[in-house]
């Protein structure tokens, strides 16, 4: 069987929150099996978890964001997509501000944290959501769906009709099964338009947005020293998000993902519609000559121990 997996130890960080300005120190513990992924507001009094569940998102502005009560810990994609991407099913998240930190924008400061954590396997078999039939929301004229498929395959495609975007790919296909979240998606970082700033202020959000963090474009071109980091840089972020927002279900998916043009409030639909509907879907175990995920796991130790 394919197992449970958590950190072999406690790691720290210190970063900005995109939207809120404010420094977050972020740590990441070790969790038992069957924990699932559970952030703690450890600034408040008593600390206060927050499990992650789809009907625990119900704000997805600009972010994916979980409330318990009037709790909230905010923009956990990106960090969410790479505890997706290295297959981390437990793990307590604490910080101390109602945001996660941005970090550089992308998933690769966290897989570099999960890494000098170290992985550690558990004596408890994983268990993923395995998409039996299609199911599809949508928006005017963008949509996402989940269709069966024996692994995990994002198809994302962008339409932005923003010079700068547009000369860059708008289509990219991830298979998990053939490569690895490190490579292929982690370093997308998230973008921004300069004529969205004043908005974004006006709602409270973006406070913490600089060219250190986020990809920042005019109307014509992008502002960052450096330019992208690969000309499928837009839309492998958008890929980065999905597998963040989706992995809030609780469990890895055996699905094949495709949107036009979704977000964080879409995927979100898109999780609650298939919960909606328990014939289209189940909980399955796989075994490990099946691994639906390609993990580049080099010195991780078998020892199946549980904590």
């Amino acid at each position: 069987m394919i197992k449970q997996r958590t950190l072999k130890q406690t790691v720290s960080a210190v970063g900005i929150g995109l939207h809120s300005g404010r420094k977050v120190r972020l740590v990441l513990r070790p969790a038992p099996p069957d924990t699932g992924i559970v952030f703690r507001r450890v600034d408040v009094t008593p600390a206060v978890d927050l499990p992650c569940r789809p009907e625990a998102v119900n704000d997805t502005r600009m972010a994916t964001t979980l409330n318990e009560g009037k709790i909230i810990v905010s923009t956990i994609e990106h960090l969410m997509s790479a505890l997706n991407g290295l297959a981390i099913d437990n793990v307590f998240v604490e910080v101390d501000a109602p945001e996660v930190p941005i970090m550089d924008g992308s998933g690769a400061t966290y897989v570099y944290l999960i890494r000098s954590a170290g992985i550690l396997e558990q004596n408890a078999s994983r268990r993923f959501a395995r998409v039996k039939k299609t199911v599809e929301v949508r928006d005017g004229d963008k949509w996402a769906r989940l269709e069966p498929h024996n692994g995990m395959v994002l198809d994302f495609t962008i339409a932005f009709g923003h010079p700068a975007i547009d000369s860059t790919a708008q289509h990219a296909v991830v298979d998990l099964g053939r490569e690895t979240y490190e490579r292929a998606v982690s370093r997308a970082r998230t973008f921004g338009f300069v004529t969205e700033v004043e908005m974004l202020r006006a709602m409270g959000l973006g406070k913490g947005g600089t060219l250190e963090n986020v990809i920042v474009m005019d109307e014509f071109r992008v502002l960052n020293v450096g330019g992208l980091r690969s000309d499928d840089e837009f839309v492998k972020h958008k890929i980065l998000d999905a597998m963040g927002d989706l992995y809030v279900l609780g469990h890895p998916l055996l699905a094949r993902y495709v949107a036009y043009k979704s977000g964080h409030a879409l995927n979100n639909r898109l999780l609650r519609a298939l919960l909606a509907d328990p014939s289209s879907w189940e909980l399955t175990e796989v075994q490990a000559a099946e691994q639906p995920l390609k993990v580049d796991d080099a010195g991780l130790e078998q020892a199946g121990a549980a904590l």
